[in-house]
């Protein structure tokens, strides 16, 4: 493969940024009320950038870098916060309740009153967070095998509530659409900064 002239390269860094400022913006906004539509942008823009590193390879220079892997640490963090809910909620059909801290309300099957109801998965906001971040890095700094480790701790942590439908529903899907946003943006990562 040809190497990229570095005007070429610079330039397409650039645009990569970009894309990657517009993802956080749009992930920011959509972090209390997540959207279809900014979170479809948002995958628009982030298959672009993965196509555009992936076919002509570019490398971004000193002064691109810095604030394009801050803005990518950024983006794959908070804004896997939006696209899984959004994903979430699209799975489940809206039919499981979020609490604050992003555990989920499970009434009993015999008591239809939503006073009966219980927490379970509590913390699965600052769980994302961190696991998004964890990846990002293990991803952007090549060494993916950490998402391994990560999905363990997640599983050990998480396993006396997996004896509920939903919550083994929602870890999953959940865990997958959170790793696939932040693995995504990894990838962007490594391939640009070289």
């Amino acid at each position: 493969m040809q190497p990229v002239d570095p005007l070429t390269s610079a330039v397409l860094s650039a645009i990569i940024l970009i894309a990657l400022v517009v993802v956080l913006v749009f992930s920011l906004l959509g972090v209390r009320r997540p959207s279809t539509t900014t979170m479809a942008i948002c995958a628009v823009l982030l298959v672009a950038a993965v196509t555009i590193v992936i076919v002509v390879r570019p490398i971004a220079i000193p002064a691109i870098a810095i604030p394009l892997t801050v803005i990518g640490i950024g983006a794959a963090t908070i804004g896997g916060n939006p696209f899984t809910r959004r994903t979430l909620d699209i799975a489940t059909g809206r039919r499981v309740r979020e609490t604050e801290d992003g555990g989920i309300l499970i009434v009993a099957a015999q008591h239809a009153d939503p006073s009966h109801a219980r927490t379970l998965m509590r913390g699965g906001t600052v769980i994302g967070y961190l696991e998004r971040i964890c990846t990002v890095l293990a991803i952007a700094v090549g060494f993916p095998e950490v998402i391994a480790a990560i999905i363990a701790v997640k599983g050990i942590g998480r396993f006396p509530e997996l004896a509920e439908a939903e919550a083994r529903e929602r870890f999953i899907i959940g865990t997958l659409a959170s790793l696939l946003w932040a693995g995504v943006i990894g990838l962007i990562l490594r391939l640009i900064l070289g």
